[in-house]
């Protein structure tokens, strides 16, 4: 760990001893180590997905998300047409987007750019002076964008507009933002890669854009964890032969009594309005007049009448709906037990942004084999692995691909040694069995390719079909092989069977046992048997 997380760790006092000597670093693959993290999927927690992500960076082919089109690289004279089209008289900035997402101060290359000539520039948004102080706090990702030059469009412009462009993509990595200022919208140009038809630039292919863990590469909507949490109907609602009164959940309605609560107010007058008997299940409520309950009268208002021990007060208003109001509590709340307590009423959905997939829509335009990556890791490992080394490229793909394919085929093996390739790579870690994630983290560890450590594990049969017992056994064997010690703690016939050495702890369980019962050497017993 770094020095940074050591001084929260507590110390441990010196053993009662003079020596110690020979002592093997010791890893525990236990069965409780499942990351229970939203973002964690078995292609991250093998590290698989990090290769996946550089092979579609390096011969992944990008096509339009609007009309399926390969892209292709823009031209100076492309871009220049393009923003030429505009409205005569709009207002334009041509920025450089030196910097993208970022960390650090940045203080030597603005100094640079002012000597070269440069006046202003855009910081997280807003307009800067370079001679200005400028502070910008190294531990957190910046956007630097130089601005170039500012125009009108209009007749003649043409040669001042192509020097302008030209210079940004110099310092930008072939990237300029157009930006109108008119209308307040941007367009990113590159000299990499666009969809002349629609429009639709993308940034030179790298890894961070095939990231969920990367503002770059995540759905926007659902910020990369591919579901999004709503209030469920059925959930606030889940008995409709009650009353309004004592049938909706999470609102107060369920424990309104006789004379108060502002629920039943807001039910009271809504009913008053549209003239409708709320005395009655849920279920023989009109259609419409419970929508309104649910989701609000929209720009329809409510004549309200609401009486305590202080007075009684009226307003008029639509109401906002029961769901609406809740969800609106929950993303207000800064109380986790209040959160906690909305969530009980709340379902997960797939993002309806990127339906599950977790990332922006210009990363699952890149396609490698007619894939692309969302569709890439939902196939199982043993599939992919059939798929990849199928695969029909040029021989510049080969050349590139050549080291990453050989890595992933290594670390697909090593889990489908473990008996776990029907697993897919996009499936999350929080779902995966305790067996299931210690032969996981087994398999990670045999990639790792340490020697001299001592390996503890607790039953890694668990979950495991008998038929791939063998293969398991196999893979325990390759760690010895490779010059570590392993302490199997397991009742499987087959693994004791084929353990150097068996010991028996006893005779009974915790403060009854502590003893070794037996110790033999399990080989010579069985050949002796």
């Amino acid at each position: 760990m770094s020095s940074y997380a050591r001084q929260f760790l507590g110390l441990m006092e010196k053993p009662d001893v003079e020596l110690i000597e020979g002592l093997s670093p010791a890893i525990s693959i236990d069965q409780k180590t499942t990351s229970r993290n939203p973002r964690s999927t078995v292609g991250t927690v093998t590290e698989i997905y990090d290769y996946i992500r550089l092979l579609y960076a390096r011969i992944g082919i990008p096509y339009c998300p609007k009309c399926g089109k390969k892209i292709e690289k823009q031209s100076i004279d492309q871009i220049v047409d393009s923003v030429l089209e505009l409205e005569e008289g709009t207002k334009i900035q041509i920025l450089s987007p030196v910097i993208r997402g970022k960390k650090g101060e940045f203080a030597k290359l603005l100094e640079d750019f002012q000597k070269e000539g440069f006046i202003r520039a855009r910081i997280d948004g807003k307009l800067i002076e370079l001679n200005d102080d400028i502070d910008i706090d190294r531990k957190k990702k910046h956007n630097i964008e130089l601005i170039v030059d500012r125009l009108v469009i209009k007749n003649g412009i043409r040669s001042r507009l192509t020097e302008s462009i030209e210079t940004a993509l110099k310092y930008a990595n072939n990237l300029v933002i157009i930006d109108n200022v008119s209308k307040n919208e941007e367009n990113l140009f590159s000299q990499n890669y666009a969809c002349p038809d629609c429009n639709i630039s993308f940034e030179e292919l790298s890894p961070r854009m095939f990231s969920f863990n990367n503002p770059f590469g995540a759905c926007p909507d659902c910020t990369g964890i591919g579901y999004l949490m709503k209030m469920d109907e059925d959930l606030i609602v889940p008995d409709k032969n009650k009353t309004l009164y004592d049938g909706v959940k999470a609102f107060g309605a369920s424990t309104m009594k006789k004379n108060e609560t502002m629920a039943k107010m807001y039910f009271e007058s809504i009913a008053k309005h549209y003239n409708v008997d709320i005395n009655v299940p849920i279920k023989k409520l009109p259609k419409d007049f419970l929508n309104k309950i649910l989701y609000g009268t929209g720009t329809e208002k409510i004549n309200f009448e609401y009486t305590s021990a202080s007075g009684t007060r009226k307003f008029t208003t639509p109401f906002e709906g029961v769901i609406p109001i809740l969800q609106r509590r929950y993303n207000e709340t800064t109380s986790q037990g209040m959160r906690d307590f909305y969530e009980m009423y709340m379902s997960e959905s797939d993002c309806p942004t990127c339906n599950g997939a977790r990332l922006k829509e210009t990363s699952l335009s890149v396609r490698v084999g007619g894939k692309n990556i969302n569709e890439f890791t939902q196939m199982s490992i043993r599939r992919i692995k059939e798929f990849i080394n199928n695969l029909k490229l040029t021989k510049k793909e080969e050349m590139i691909a050549e080291q990453i394919f050989k890595e992933l085929n290594k670390r697909l093996q090593f889990l489908i040694d473990v008996g776990l390739d029907y697993l897919t790579l996009a499936r999350p870690a929080g779902t995966l069995s305790g067996g299931e994630a210690q032969r996981i983290r087994l398999a990670t560890q045999i990639g790792s390719g340490l020697t001299g450590v001592l390996y503890i594990l607790d039953e890694p049969s668990i979950g495991l079909h008998q038929r791939d017992n063998e293969r398991l056994l196999n893979t325990l064997k390759k760690l010895r092989d490779l010059g570590n010690t392993l302490i199997v703690v397991e009742h499987d016939e087959d693994t004791m069977y084929a353990a150097d050495m068996i010991i028996d702890i006893g005779p009974g369980a915790g403060i009854h046992g502590g003893n070794v019962i037996a110790k033999r050497n399990s080989r010579r017993d069985k050949a002796g048997a």
